[in-house]
């Protein structure tokens, strides 16, 4: 009888939950604005203490990088590395995920996730880091809809334009600056991938202050990605291989600006609290532009040609 009780109680603690998350569902934020590429939000990123802090997401943040900026080894940077089957799928990628389960169940932990960069924007534009089944419905929901009303272009630029790569380092228009002291218009394939290398783990993993081999290493690999997809050639394969992306002293840089924050907050309250410096935003005058190919021809393998208005975008062919 007991049993039979338990039971009951079960089967109703799921139910319920299925209606929460249901109802939940039903107030998800609309994502048709963001078709418009003027459009401005702010949203809330963490410091590498746990504070949040409000980021403008569009032209309004002085470091955003509009599409037609970001060059296309950028992109395809972090499409090779992070999401292989993007201009494949809708939004999830089903075989990521039974690989992914496949793994978890093998090392009995949750140590791989099987994100979509559609589902990772969704989750740093609306949604909490939180590690929850209703976040993960939510996600994969939201990214669904992104897909049917976004194209391809504009999901990767809103991806690269957010995405963490250092203390209150978000986007890599604030990357290149930050790493490189350039606009990431003028990155070098170096270091496009050098800037995709650290996405997994900027804060300790490929942390380049940390793990500066680490992160090489898996530039490395990243750059025979972009050659075996054609998007380098084998001159521009062994040059970018020859590179070392130049970051020397920029530690230096980063103590003292912390220490300028630690400073000011102690002049203020009394206290000593670490705090990382917070990135400003100001107007960008520059207006978005279409996404350019990564090669003017004609894709040779069938895949989408490489446009970001409504169409979605191929490698160069092999050269």
């Amino acid at each position: 009888m007991r049993m039979k009780k338990l039971l009951y109680l079960a089967i109703g603690a799921v139910v319920a939950y299925g209606i929460y998350i249901a109802i939940s569902l039903m107030f998800l934020p609309s994502v048709a604005e963001l078709k418009n590429r003027r459009t401005t939000m702010t949203i809330q990123v963490k410091d590498w203490h746990g504070e949040y802090h409000p980021f403008t997401v569009g032209p309004k943040n002085r470091y955003w990088t509009p599409s037609g900026s970001i060059p296309p080894e950028m992109k395809w940077a972090v499409i090779l590395a992070e999401d292989a089957n993007f201009y494949k799928h809708e939004g999830i990628d089903v075989k990521a995920i039974k690989n992914a389960i496949k793994y978890d169940l093998e090392k009995k932990s949750f140590a791989r996730g099987a994100s979509t960069i559609t589902q990772q924007v969704a989750k740093n534009l609306f949604l909490s880091r939180e590690k929850t089944i209703s976040r993960k419905i939510k996600e994969i929901v939201l990214a669904k809809r992104m897909e049917e009303e976004l194209t391809k272009g504009r999901i990767i630029e809103l991806y690269l334009n957010v995405v963490e790569l250092g203390p209150m380092v978000y986007g890599i228009g604030h990357g290149a600056r930050y790493y490189f002291g350039k606009p990431a218009s003028a990155l070098t394939p170096r270091e496009c991938a050098f800037l995709a290398a650290m996405l997994p783990g900027p804060r300790v993993a490929y942390n380049p202050y940390k793990n500066l081999g680490k992160v090489l290493k898996r530039s490395d690999m990243i750059l025979r990605l972009l050659r075996g997809k054609g998007v380098l050639s084998d001159d521009e394969y062994r040059q970018a291989l020859a590179q070392t992306p130049n970051i020397a002293g920029l530690q230096r840089k980063v103590d003292a600006s912390i220490e300028k924050e630690e400073t000011t907050f102690e002049n203020r309250t009394g206290a000593t609290v670490p705090l990382e410096p917070q990135s400003t935003t100001a107007p960008d005058e520059q207006a978005p532009e279409e996404v350019p190919a990564a090669s003017s021809q004609p894709a040779a393998n069938g895949e989408p040609a490489a446009g970001d208005g409504g169409e979605q975008q191929s490698p160069p062919p092999a050269r």
